[in-house]
């Protein structure tokens, strides 16, 4: 290169001094002269070719030249250049090299001026510098569209203008009256009613109350959120996304064939059905998916499905523990053939457990839904089922069971309109009858871990307290729910008093709980003489797994209400039947409303009984706060 071309070196200005071989040295400034006479600083450095990009291939004048030339008149040309090419449609997006652009701009430009070109290009809204050229070399600039200019121009005008634009803001803020643009300065009230964050400057100085309910209902005042919005699973710090990693094709392994058809039964609307039962005359058998064959311990599918805990069930829709494109090959019955882990259960004549094994099969499945199941509950096939979950619950009451029965209903959320749709649950003696058979699984899965002494996530809870007498109806059944202690996980086998089981655990839902999963995981390392999980890193890897299904519980919950409330709104000329189920005072009725699963406590009114129904109705609804005023009226 030839003395004194100016080059951009790290983005700096410099010019050669020298080219001796494959080394180039320049000179560049590392400090401008100060008002108060303080001299410019220099400095050399020896560079290889491709280290610098040429600003031109004529010399300049020197380095101080460059640095010290000034023109006000290149922003008025560079805009007429840039109006040139914005009316060839064939050009105006194209790279230009800044050569080509020099002489557009000026064809008689001195050599000293280039470095103030640049940087007048470089600060130009008509044209950005193409960064990716740089990268090979290649000094080029691209033209802007139009509205890449304008956005600019409204950057600049905000960042000017910034005190004005936020106290217009707050000022319309105040009288809840925003413009479509504002929405971009209520992200902090969003974070404060999604408890991403406890603070908000918006707040404070709008007068607000910091809280996530208070920040709730500011988003709705202003329109920013519409009133279906439900934000109790990421308070909860859950993800409304399912699980992305697919499970993959599950892997050839030896598997024992089971004959006799198989029966997945479940509600209509289920679409991730996971067990099936049959009985082949000698044993019973209870199928469950079997996706730990692919989900190894502490893989990435693992360590998602335990930091989800469980599938997330919202009347909006699932946020599956595990990736949806994986049912297809996991759940089943919707395969010609499922694979399947096991339980081959032997039952005594009381219906207690005498044997349990566990295998890994291929099951010939049929989907039934419990209406079907249960007009079918005297075929051979599913007539020993039905006699089998009988003797079951008689012997599970013995041991001290508490069944339990409130109210429950099925809710589901139009994802367009958002209207939603409240129906009661109708219950079917298949219902009862597969309960008891994934109880007979989870009890015999408990056993055969515990003969093995296998580490396993065991489920217990403390015995109840219960009242000498129970009253007929929902308030018997209320009371009996208020005097059951919490359910515990662990890897010590221990008592479920409510059940009436002496072991018990969970092991029939594999794709959406964790603790399932885990299980299997043990079960099939123990059935292939693999490493066990080890004691403490089963403890700590269900406590994990029930520390998020608790917060994805507690989410549902909320959730269930929020759309319970939007369904009120939704039909303001609602009115249902209430059940007296508790008396908290003379004047003061806990109710239960069976049509919407739902407690409302009512005062103001006299001589009230267990188990009395009223007709009420709903006013006064708050969806940020969760608050309704349910009254009653003439029915």
């Amino acid at each position: 290169m030839t003395k004194n071309i100016p080059v951009l070196y790290k983005k700096f200005c410099a010019v050669v001094c020298e080219h001796d071989g494959d080394k180039i040295t320049i000179q560049f400034q590392t400090a401008p002269a100060s008002p108060g006479g303080k001299k410019a600083q220099y400095a050399t450095q020896k560079v290889r070719e491709k280290d610098i990009v040429p600003l031109n291939t004529t010399p300049c004048s020197s380095l101080d030249a460059l640095l010290l030339y000034t023109d006000g008149t290149l922003s008025a040309k560079i805009a007429e250049a840039y109006e040139l090419l914005a009316s060839d449609d064939e050009t105006a997006r194209a790279p230009l090299s800044f050569a080509e652009l020099a002489d557009l701009i000026d064809a008689s430009l001195s050599p000293d001026a280039v470095w103030c070109l640049f940087n007048s290009l470089t600060a130009s809204l008509e044209f950005s510098l193409d960064e990716s050229a740089l990268k090979t070399g290649t000094l080029a600039f691209i033209p802007r569209t139009a509205d890449e200019i304008e956005a600019i121009k409204k950057k600049q005008y905000a960042k000017e203008h910034e005190q004005e634009i936020h106290d217009a803001f707050i000022a319309r803020l105040k009288e809840r009256k925003l413009l479509p643009e504002d929405a971009a300065f209520m992200v902090e009230v969003e974070n404060v009613a999604l408890c991403r964050t406890e603070k908000s400057k918006v707040m404070v100085e709008t007068g607000v109350t910091q809280s996530p309910e208070k920040a709730h209902k500011l988003l709705l005042e202003t329109g920013i959120w519409d009133m279906t919005k439900n934000p109790y699973p990421t308070r909860y710090g859950l993800s409304m996304n399912s699980a992305k990693e697919g499970l993959g094709t599950p892997p050839e392994e030896e598997r024992l064939d089971v004959p006799q058809v198989a029966y997945a039964i479940d509600n209509e609307w289920s679409a991730d059905p996971d067990d099936a039962v049959a009985f082949d005359g000698t044993y019973l058998w209870v199928h469950i998916a079997d996706p730990a064959c692919f989900v190894k311990p502490d893989s990435s599918i693992d360590k998602v499905a335990r930091n989800k805990g469980t599938t997330l069930y919202l009347p909006e829709g699932a946020v599956r523990m595990l990736a949806e494109e994986s049912l297809t090959d996991y759940a089943l019955g919707l395969q010609e053939r499922s694979r399947a882990l096991s339980f081959r259960i032997l039952l005594n004549e009381d219906n207690s457990i005498a044997e349990c094994a566990v295998f890994k099969t291929f099951v010939n499945v049929q989907r039934l839904t419990y209406a079907q199941a249960t007009e079918q509950k005297d075929s051979p096939e599913l007539k020993p089922l039905f006699e089998i979950a009988r003797r079951n619950l008689e012997r599970r009451k013995k041991s001290g069971a508490t069944n339990i029965e409130m109210p429950e209903i099925h809710m589901s959320v139009d994802p367009e309109t958002k209207k939603v749709s409240i129906a009661p649950l109708e219950r079917y003696e298949a219902d009862a009858m597969v309960c008891e058979m994934m109880l007979l699984a989870g009890e015999g899965a408990a056993y055969f871990a515990m003969n093995n002494r296998i580490p396993f996530p065991y489920v217990s809870q403390d015995a109840p307290e219960l009242p000498s007498e129970v009253l007929p109806g929902l308030a018997g059944q209320f009371k009996l729910l208020r005097c059951m202690h919490k359910r515990s996980v662990g890897i010590t086998p221990a008592m479920h008093a409510g059940l009436g089981l002496a072991l018990y655990s969970q092991v029939t839902s594999p794709l959406r709980r964790y603790s399932d999963l885990i299980a299997h995981q043990q079960l099939r390392a123990f059935l292939d003489g693999q490493k066990l999980i080890d004691k403490d890193t089963m403890l700590e890897r269900i406590s994990q797994g029930d520390a998020a299904s608790i917060a994805a519980r507690k989410a549902s919950r909320l959730s269930e209400t929020h759309w319970k409330l939007i369904y009120l709104l939704q039909n303001p000329e609602w009115q249902g039947t209430a059940v007296c189920i508790d008396i908290k005072d003379s004047s003061t009725a806990l109710l239960m409303i069976p049509s919407l699963a739902m407690q409302a406590t009512i005062k103001g009114i006299a001589n009230v009984s267990l188990n009395q129904e009223f007709t009420v109705r709903a006013r006064n609804i708050d969806i940020t706060t969760q608050e309704v005023e349910f009254y009653t009226v003439q029915s």
